[in-house]
């Protein structure tokens, strides 16, 4: 029994010893080899085992002004936009801007009106929060195309709004 026992521990011991790698610093490391081209993965198709999308009904809320969250947020809408349609498919998007996400349409740079028009003729809606309007003391004609259709009361509440209507609501920053 004895013996059993140390065996035990003893397998433990070096089960344990091989899962304790010691922690080198950057300085410690070897330059690694770029990876051989035969370890590169292959692009592959994707392997949908459903129906086509169908009708889907999407609202993201934008309320942020980080510029790295906001081109996420506007990539994302128009791969969703891509794969819907080569999927048989319909995606309706709703884009909410408030609080800080207002700046997305404020002075945009030339590649950013580039893809807000490109949505846009996709048939993507850009919604603006009045409530933010009003407390950031902007005018929405200073807007980037922003008329007042696109004014909404409350960014917020149209979220909400717009998920009982049965819109999903997709906010990829969470």
């Amino acid at each position: 029994m004895q013996t059993q026992k140390k065996l035990a521990l003893a397998f433990i011991a070096s089960s344990l010893a091989a899962l304790l790698v010691p922690v080198a610093s950057a300085a410690d490391a070897p330059v690694a080899a770029a990876p051989a081209a035969e370890t590169r993965s292959e692009y592959v198709k994707p392997n949908v085992k459903h129906d086509s999308f169908g009708k889907l009904n999407i609202v993201v809320p934008l309320t942020s002004d980080d510029k790295g969250i906001q081109g996420m947020k506007l990539r994302n809408i128009t791969n969703g936009l891509k794969a819907a349609d080569a999927w048989k498919g319909k995606m309706n998007v709703a884009v909410v801007l408030y609080a800080k996400g207002v700046t997305l349409l404020k002075n945009p740079d030339e590649q950013i009106q580039k893809k807000i028009d490109e949505l846009k003729g996709m048939g993507v809606q850009f919604k603006v929060c009045d409530n933010t309007l009003r407390e950031q003391g902007i005018d929405f004609h200073n807007l980037y195309h922003v008329t007042e259709a696109d004014i909404v009361p409350s960014g917020f509440a149209e979220v909400a709004y717009l998920q009982a209507r049965k819109h999903y609501v997709v906010d990829p920053v969470n």
